[in-house]
């Protein structure tokens, strides 16, 4: 659309232009006419100039525009010319114009007073004009449809190059390891483009970089607290298995469940910065059948909530996945399910609900949550009251399953309470908007 106004203005000056040379060319040829047929008057007298008309009429000019002329007496009388009658024009003051020349011309000219009763006018027909801004205009339509081709044809490889460009942009993005990226920045002649695909390549290389010492540096602390621990629970057992009195037992088993709650917490807090960690990060993930995973987590904690005096129902539509790690959505999902374990007292019942989208809702009639928790309850260590106590824990479980979710492009959100007063709470994971 630019080439074609560019090209339509172009031809509009150039148009004007030459319109206005012909033009101007016309009146000169004018001038100079009258100039030399006045100067014959001058010295030869009307018959002179009469016969002078007669010969330029007779004459057909090889290049510029047909001549035509008037001679007549101060009442309009043709004396000498071809021109049918007196224009419009003031010989008096020597005044030039436009004239209709026949039935169908026109031209440039220009009328004086030669005496007391004789008036000349002298024109040249302009119809040069027309063919000449034809041609013009001819040239322009074929010129710049191959103009407007070429220019489509150099846009169309301009941006495949840049396309194939900022390919290298998103293949750093994608694989930062490889070296594509800062290969570029060593090529001759790169430009700012390929200086921004050397930079990403080298800050995800750095962030690739800083991400395996985090990761090492965790597994390593892990390490390092899990093999004291599990030393320390070795003890213990070997310490119960010699029998010692009853209130020493209790103790010691009492040592063995804090180990194991260190143990646990330690390894929630990994997974939920591995989980921050990777948010928005697509790579590693997998289709997932989330309808059969669910259904198999609501079967397999069917029997636990029937030994705790639960019903536990569930509807899963069918053929619902997720492009995610199975997994982390596995323990996304039995978190969400021991944390309403949890709370719901016996006789309660709990729903597990899965829909297109996907859309995975846990509901249950449990005393639900306190309203000052509700702004808090995904933060780690945090745990909510319920009916104004301090609920036991770690409050990392449903901190871990924020997480979980935002890795996956997902967001857990708690459903205003009823109005009714019932208590109960109902948690809905859902792709973020």
């Amino acid at each position: 659309m630019l080439s074609l106004a560019l090209l339509a203005g172009l031809w509009w000056l150039t148009h004007q232009t030459v319109s206005a040379t012909l033009q101007e060319a016309a009146q000169t040829e004018v001038d100079v006419d009258l100039a030399g047929l006045a100067d014959i008057y001058a010295t030869g007298g009307q018959e002179e100039l009469e016969v002078r008309i007669a010969d330029r009429l007779a004459l057909t000019p090889m290049e510029g525009s047909a001549p035509h002329y008037l001679l007549a007496d101060d009442s309009g009388k043709v004396i000498a010319g071809d021109l049918a009658g007196w224009p419009s024009l003031d010989p008096t003051v020597s005044e030039s114009g436009v004239i209709a020349i026949g039935a169908s011309s026109k031209g440039y000219a220009r009328a004086v007073q030669l005496g007391p009763d004789l008036r000349l006018v002298v024109a040249r027909t302009t119809d040069i004009e027309a063919p000449v801004l034809s041609g013009i205009t001819t040239a322009f339509a074929a010129g710049g449809a191959v103009f407007i081709l070429l220019v489509g044809l150099l846009g169309r490889f301009a941006a495949l190059g840049l396309q194939r460009r900022i390919e290298r942009i998103n293949l750093a993005f994608r694989e930062p390891q490889d070296g594509s990226g800062l290969a570029v920045a060593r090529r001759n002649g790169g430009d700012e483009i390929d200086e921004l695909t050397a930079h990403s390549a080298a800050a995800l290389a750095r962030m690739g970089d800083l991400m395996a010492a985090y990761k090492d540096t965790s597994e390593q602390l892990a390490h390092e607290i899990r093999t004291p621990l599990s030393h320390l629970d070795n003890r213990l057992v070997k310490a119960l298995a010699e029998n010692p009195d009853r209130a020493i037992a209790e103790r010691l088993a009492e040592a063995r469940g804090e180990i194991r709650r260190i143990v646990q917490t330690l390894e929630s807090l990994l997974d939920i910065a591995a989980s921050k960690a990777k948010r928005g990060d697509r790579s590693g993930l997998a289709p997932v059948d989330l309808s059969a995973l669910v259904t198999a987590i609501c079967e397999l904690y069917a029997g636990s909530a029937e030994e705790a005096a639960l019903e536990l129902d569930w509807t899963v539509a069918p053929d619902v996945t997720i492009n995610g790690d199975e997994s982390q959505l596995r323990r996304l999902v039995t978190n969400m399910l021991d944390n309403a374990l949890k709370y719901v007292p016996p006789g309660g019942r709990i729903a597990i609900t899965l829909e297109p989208g996907p859309v995975l809702a846990v509901a249950d009639d449990g005393p639900g949550i306190d309203p000052r928790d509700r702004d808090r309850i995904f933060e780690r260590f945090y745990r909510g009251r319920t009916a104004g106590r301090e609920t036991s824990g770690s409050g990392l479980g449903l901190a871990l399953a924020h997480a979980i979710a935002e890795r996956h492009g997902l967001k857990i959100t708690l459903d205003d309470p009823v109005s009714d007063g019932s208590g109960g709470a109902v948690f809905r994971i859902a792709t973020e908007a």
